[in-house]
């Protein structure tokens, strides 16, 4: 991932003989902006569609069973301790700990039906819509290139000053960050994750006025033009109008407030309400940062096309052995799930009270559910054959249920949809056809994007 933290200092094109030009940091171990932005451009064209994906991702494996897909019916060590209540929605009861949801029900549309191939935390679905390659080893490179690099490159003439695809706090965790890689598409499509004193690093320094960056760019151009004389090819003038456009971003009051929460109303900040330390262990989830919400709604409405934000741990087993974290599911979820539910009523709530609800989607998962059977430890462990997705905003149909599962949430009854599926759902929102489109192997042969194009047709 390209990172932009306020604490580690780097120069804004990674070219040492240019290192006057100090207005900045972006850029990974000599990456610069200028580069980022040169390889973009070299990507191809597209047409601009001011559409945008928030993809939530909640790493471990949330519970199906304990949030959505409640079973009070069924015996307790599967119904477990949790009791479900109604919401705006007939017919729709969810979990207890969700209340602020079951207000906004009618705004979501809840995917019972969803099916997953892998077994492990592996997080190659639920980024790339691939699973790993059969026997490949836990954390084994992706078989393809994260959507979001994808929809980076089809979207790589569309002349923003923001990036395309944009992580939030996805290197947290070792195996989101081994997912979202773009693998043969290149690093000018890696995710850009702002983390640290975001809006100080798209500032220009303190001891960097505007005029002193331009008695700087002049410098500098006095020095490239003896290389000038020399090129033949002309190259340089393009990297120059790429180092122009870093400087644009770097001095845009635009980009700058894209990311600065301090922009918004203390009434829309209280909404959201504060970050969350956890008492109990979470691994790289122990903090829920309600602020990722808003920055996400930010981003998406500046018009970045792809934002996935990751959020919280949910690998919850119980206490199985001694390496085994404190608490059972259901202590560690009576954790968790109010500060979900606020960040999910938040984020709907806010986007549709701005009218975004058309042209932002929100999609709501993990890399599999829970065994409805509750283990000996109190726990519920890995379950790919029953999940859920959670659909808002988009234009969807709404205020709807999609498919079901057995008595005891173990599986699908009837049609099941896969993250493909979900994908291919996402790509035509986009204005993208999985059908027809497609992007190019290192071998040189085209590669569609998905194997199985077929939408969650409820949805539509």
């Amino acid at each position: 991932m390209l990172t932009l933290s306020g604490s580690r200092p780097s120069f804004c094109d990674g070219v040492r003989r240019r290192n006057f030009l100090k207005v900045g940091a972006l850029g990974l171990g000599g990456f610069g902006l200028a580069d980022l932005l040169r390889l973009r451009g070299e990507a191809g064209t597209s047409a601009n569609i001011p559409k945008s994906v928030i993809l939530i991702c909640l790493p471990g494996g949330p519970s199906h069973v304990d949030m959505y897909d409640m079973k009070p019916n069924a015996p307790v060590e599967y119904r477990g301790e949790f009791r479900p209540i109604p919401t705006n929605l007939p017919g729709l009861e969810i979990c207890e700990h969700m209340p602020l949801q079951a207000t906004i029900a009618d705004k979501l549309a809840v995917v019972r039906n969803l099916t997953f191939t892998q077994g492990d935390h592996q997080m190659q679905e639920v980024y790339t819509a691939f699973p790993a390659a059969p026997n490949a080893p836990f954390l084994s490179p992706p078989i393809r290139p994260a959507v979001g690099s994808i929809i980076s490159k089809l979207r790589s003439g569309q002349r923003s000053l923001l990036p395309n695809y944009i992580s939030l706090g996805g290197s947290d965790f070792y195996n989101v960050a081994a997912a979202e890689v773009p693998m043969y598409l290149g690093p000018a499509h890696a995710p850009f994750e702002p983390k640290g004193e975001v809006v100080g690093n798209l500032e220009l320094k303190k001891e960097v006025g505007l005029s002193r960056l331009g008695d700087r760019q002049s410098l500098r151009r006095t020095f490239d033009q003896l290389r000038h004389d020399l090129d033949a090819t002309n190259q340089l003038e393009a990297v120059d109008y790429y180092n122009a456009k870093a400087v644009d971003m770097l001095t845009s009051p635009a980009v700058r407030n894209a990311f600065d929460l301090e922009q918004e109303s203390p009434e829309t900040r209280a909404l959201y309400g504060p970050d969350t330390k956890f008492k109990l262990y979470y691994q790289a989830g122990h903090t829920w940062h309600a602020s990722r919400f808003l920055l996400a709604r930010r981003l998406a409405e500046a018009g970045v096309p792809f934002i996935t934000l990751t959020e919280g741990g949910w690998d919850d087993h119980g206490k199985v052995n001694d390496a085994s974290p404190a608490g059972n599911v259901f202590e560690r979820l009576r954790e968790k799930l109010p500060v979900y539910d606020r960040s999910i009523y938040a984020l709907i709530t806010d986007l549709y009270q701005r009218g975004l609800d058309k042209d932002v989607a929100v999609v709501v998962w993990g890399e599999f559910g829970r065994t409805p059977r509750i283990n000996f430890a109190g726990g519920r462990d890995h379950w790919p054959r029953a999940g859920f997705a959670l659909f808002s905003g988009g234009g969807f149909r709404t205020g709807q249920v999609i498919g079901q599962t057995d008595a005891r949430a173990e599986r699908p009854t009837g049609k099941a949809y896969n993250p493909q599926n979900v994908f291919a759902t996402l790509y035509h929102f986009l204005g993208i056809d999985p059908d027809q489109s497609t992007y190019r192997h290192p071998s040189g042969r085209p590669l569609h994007l998905l194997d199985d194009t077929d939408r969650i047709t409820e949805l539509a």
